[in-house]
């Protein structure tokens, strides 16, 4: 059967197939050039979005991982690490540190050596262990199946502070009863069993004899900080000097560490001139983005108008003004210490300012750039991570510790231990504070430094509502309507070109009709003609 396509034209001696055609390129390219721009300009805009998104990321956790990293900390040292070690406190603010230190000895654990059992497997006997440390009285009640390893495991979990294990050395298995370190920790262990049973591992420092041999004996760590002989638990101390974290390595009666800081003078120049460097480049990401068109319509960035992007440059040009908290009449700006904006929105930094402020007041400078958090009252520490709580002062009140009780930013705290813990719904949300002694009002203060303010900033146009996340989510949904726009083109083409050759075919029909028409009347006439 012949088609209306194969046959267009036979009538009228047109070419309508390749008008045809035409006519449905004419409708088919405009459709076609708007959908790829549509598409074109959807793809640039979530690319600019996403090197957006990727700028305020890069920017943020360069800085953070900075400060995290202790580069911008006053850093404490000592002057022979291999007696005693410093370290600064997380959220600790150091500052100047010149002291002396004298280590004469180390805390020790108390230690009690059994004699030689033979192997981990043998019973132990059948009866009741009593074991008396600081944390009070614990019963162990043993079988006549019972091994030296069930005996270890049964002493480790009485929670007696404890740890028990079975060592094997070249004349069989003993076991090792140890506690924690410092004086206090003194234990017993005292049976009514038989000698030969449970008796085999009794210990009392007060008896003419023992069945198990002191290996260790308990003692705290003395030293002679400043000139003051004070005593310890334990060989990590942080209640000796504010801020700071010793770990006494060996005693050394006589030899005296010297202990002081280190300023990260020239980190904090490298980190503010970074800052700045990093900023303009994400100012000349985000300008490119969002220029305006020229006069005659033609340029102009993918993010031109679009309110996220307006909105993250709204928020990090307040950066320089932003009050950063700051300790007592020191700098509380980026301005302060020589950050300035200029004209056209980008930054400049005046080094000699910076410097000026560095040697005036370093731990304002500092502070600028470290989260921070302190206390008001040395009763109250703060037992939480930097970062856990949001930053703010909190007001602390009515702490007792019999019992236990107290309020934190006025919600009434959760008790753990000898800890409070701000609720859930309270705005101090993640505080921990390790209470020793009654206080009637105290402050906590959370300073996040230029570090949390940035990561707050990114957070707020990240979020879930935030104008970034906003801005990418339409942009995406965008994607969608133009596939199928470009199918209901795609379906509409043929379609047309159907009625076009369906409309030329009636034609050619009726053309060819006026042809037969036109022909029988010319026979006709020249019939007359020839008859007259």
């Amino acid at each position: 059967m012949t088609s209306i396509a194969s046959s267009l034209g036979v009538g009228s001696g047109l070419d309508t197939t390749s008008i045809v055609e035409k006519l449905t390129a004419a409708v088919k390219e405009p459709k076609e050039a708007a959908i790829k721009k549509r598409e074109t300009t959807n793809t640039a805009k979530i690319s600019s979005l996403a090197s957006a998104v990727s700028g305020i990321d890069t920017f943020s956790t360069s800085l953070t991982a900075l400060i995290s990293g202790g580069t911008l900390f006053t850093q404490p040292n000592s002057s022979d690490t291999s007696i005693v070690s410093a370290s600064a406190i997380a959220g600790a603010r150091i500052g100047n540190l010149s002291a002396t230190l004298e280590i004469k000895q180390l805390a020790q654990a108390q230690t009690v050596v059994s004699g030689n059992l033979g192997g981990n497997t043998a019973t132990v006997g059948a009866g009741t262990l009593t074991l008396t440390t600081a944390n009070g009285t614990f019963d162990i009640t043993t079988s006549e199946t019972d091994t030296l390893d069930d005996l270890a495991k049964k002493i480790s979990g009485a929670g007696a502070g404890l740890a028990a294990s079975v060592v094997q050395d070249s004349k069989g298995a003993r076991l090792v009863v140890k506690s924690a370190t410092g004086a206090a920790k003194a234990f017993t262990v005292t049976t009514d069993a038989a000698a030969d049973g449970l008796g085999r591992f009794t210990y009392d420092a007060a008896a003419t004899s023992n069945p198990t041999s002191l290996a260790q004996k308990p003692q705290d760590a003395t030293i002679v900080y400043d000139g003051v002989e004070v005593t310890r638990a334990t060989n990590s101390i942080s209640d000796l000097v504010p801020g700071v974290k010793l770990d006494l390595k060996k005693a050394a009666e006589g030899t005296t560490v010297t202990l002081g800081t280190t300023r990260p003078t020239t980190a904090i120049t490298n980190a503010v001139t970074d800052f700045v460097d990093t900023y303009n480049a994400l100012k000349s990401i985000l300008d490119e983005a969002t220029a305006s068109r020229a006069a005659d319509g033609s340029g102009g960035g993918p993010l031109r108008g679009d309110y996220g992007i307006r909105d993250m440059q709204r928020q990090l040009s307040k950066l320089t003004s932003t009050v950063l908290g700051g300790s007592g009449t020191g700098p509380k700006t980026l301005a302060e210490i020589g950050v300035s904006t200029n004209r056209d929105g980008s930054l400049a930094l005046d080094t000699a300012k910076l410097n000026s402020m560095l040697a005036s007041d370093p731990d304002g400078v500092e502070a600028l750039f470290n989260p921070t958090q302190t206390s008001s009252s040395p009763l109250l520490k703060i037992g939480s991570v930097v970062g856990r709580t949001a930053p703010g002062s909190y007001k602390i009140e009515n702490v007792t510790t019999s019992p236990l009780a107290g309020t934190i930013a006025g919600f009434p705290a959760l008790v753990s231990g000898t800890s409070l813990i701000a609720s859930a719904s309270s705005p101090a949300a993640g505080l921990v504070l390790n209470v020793s002694g009654d206080v009637a009002s105290a402050t906590i203060t959370i300073d996040a430094g230029i570090g949390g303010a940035l990561k707050a900033i990114r957070d707020s146009l990240r979020g879930t509502d935030g104008a970034l996340a906003t801005a990418q989510a339409a942009a995406k949904k965008e994607t969608t309507p133009i596939p199928d726009a470009g199918l209901k083109r795609e379906e509409g083409v043929p379609a047309y070109s159907n009625r076009l050759s369906t409309s030329f075919g009636t034609m050619d029909t009726r053309v060819a009709a006026y042809k037969a028409t036109q022909s029988y009347l010319d026979q006709q006439i020249k019939l007359w003609t020839n008859d007259s």
